[in-house]
């Protein structure tokens, strides 16, 4: 009994051995193309076909992915290449589908089924890996820094995929990779916490196993997607006035300047200067047709006065993005300067009592010096002539 068994058991396996060994490529006769056609397989150095009993896409997708031509599109009976000539290698192959090669699938060989070259099975191959469509799964095209773009790749047909893989447009590795289960067809790609650097076009390719000896194909890219990444920097301000007017003041009823201004500018974008006073908050915005716009304010009065802040807004993609507001801008108002200061005022004054006291001074000294040389009338009436000479007598005080 033992002995029987062992007989039976070293002939299945010399059968066995034979069929894995013997076989050699396979190949698309008589087709449209090198990717459709009769199948037929090498075995001893000679080709044969195979028959169609039990012939699907399974095994028609395993010939396709052996030799490069893609994914199966159909598995054609009867002959529908033309019958071929030889041997019959294969009788009723029952592959999985994840083969590397048809000559790995399971066959009877020298089966008693009854098989003709009218019976000779037939693939037509989809040429390349069919290509796959990517969609966006976020409700919107435009994203601010830190958040999530999420994507969707799928195909068709779901055999022997190994992975889905997400590329930026002039970026040659893949940005995000989710690996798949061989029959699932749709996988998200998420791509977490965005930078500026993300802004681009997007598309997505899939790898199936497939070919002898086993490798990984990759698909044609998908459709691309665009996404926008609006960062807003804080806007700078100053603001121009008068030169007589001190720092952070403005002159009453001068004219005066604030400008805001974005590094990076976005159409439809738009400025608003807020103005928070003791009294409460104004605000006022226009268009930024420039990188930079400037508010006028043609006559400064003291409702004019407080702190001004500038922040850009801009409406991308059915969003509103607003920048960070800038650094407070304090302004006062200044009641202009009196023609005369009053240090104007006491130069002037000292410098008149100063010539007044000097005018008094020449006065006084003027008449005191004309007394001196007039001669009383006493002293005339006392005078004498001798010779022509008035001689001044003295008179006794009495």
């Amino acid at each position: 009994m033992l002995k029987f068994l062992h007989i039976l058991l070293t002939g299945l396996f010399g059968v066995l051995w034979d069929g894995v060994h013997g076989f050699g490529g396979v190949r698309l006769v008589d087709g449209e193309n090198k990717c459709s056609g009769r199948v037929e397989v090498l075995r001893h150095e000679q080709w044969g076909t195979v028959c169609d009993h039990g012939w699907d896409l399974r095994e028609a997708d395993v010939v396709c992915l052996e030799l490069g031509c893609g994914l199966a599109e159909s598995a054609l009976h009867g002959a529908a290449f033309g019958t071929g000539r030889g041997e019959i290698w294969l009788r009723h192959v029952q592959c999985t589908g994840h083969e590397s090669s048809l000559t790995r699938c399971a066959v009877v060989l020298h089966s008693n089924s009854y098989c003709t070259h009218e019976n000779d099975a037939g693939v037509k191959c989809s040429g390349t890996l069919l290509t796959p469509t990517l969609t966006l799964l976020s409700p919107h095209t435009v994203f601010s820094p830190g958040e999530a773009v999420r994507f969707g790749c799928s195909v068709l047909l779901g055999h022997h995929l190994s992975d889905f893989h997400l590329y930026k447009h002039g970026v040659s590795t893949p940005l995000v990779t989710q690996r798949a289960d061989q029959t699932q067809t749709r996988v998200e790609l998420t791509l977490s916490d965005i930078e500026t650097f993300h802004q681009g076009s997007y598309s997505c390719r899939y790898r199936i196993k497939g070919g002898f000896p086993s490798q990984l194909l990759s698909s044609p890219p998908s459709n691309s997607i665009n996404i926008t990444v609006v960062e807003l920097l804080t806007p700078q301000h100053w603001y121009n006035t008068s030169s007589e007017a001190p720092a952070g003041s403005v002159i009453k009823g001068h004219s005066f300047n604030i400008t805001c201004s974005t590094p990076q500018q976005y159409p439809g974008g738009s400025f608003q200067l807020r103005l928070i006073r003791s009294n409460g908050t104004v605000r006022q915005s226009l268009p930024a047709l420039t990188p930079s716009v400037t508010f006028t304010f043609p006559n400064a009065q003291s409702s004019n006065e407080g702190y001004y802040y500038c922040l850009y807004r801009v409406q991308l993609g059915g969003r509103t993005f607003v920048s960070r507001e800038s650094q407070p801008l304090p302004i006062a108002i200044r009641d202009p300067d009196p023609l005369l200061s009053p240090m104007v005022i006491s130069w002037l004054v000292s410098g008149l009592t100063f010539v007044v006291a000097v005018i008094v001074i020449i006065i006084v000294a003027k008449v005191l010096c004309n007394k001196e040389k007039k001669p009383s009338e006493l002293e005339r009436e006392t005078r004498t002539c001798v010779d022509n000479t008035y001689v001044a007598l003295s008179i006794n005080k009495l």
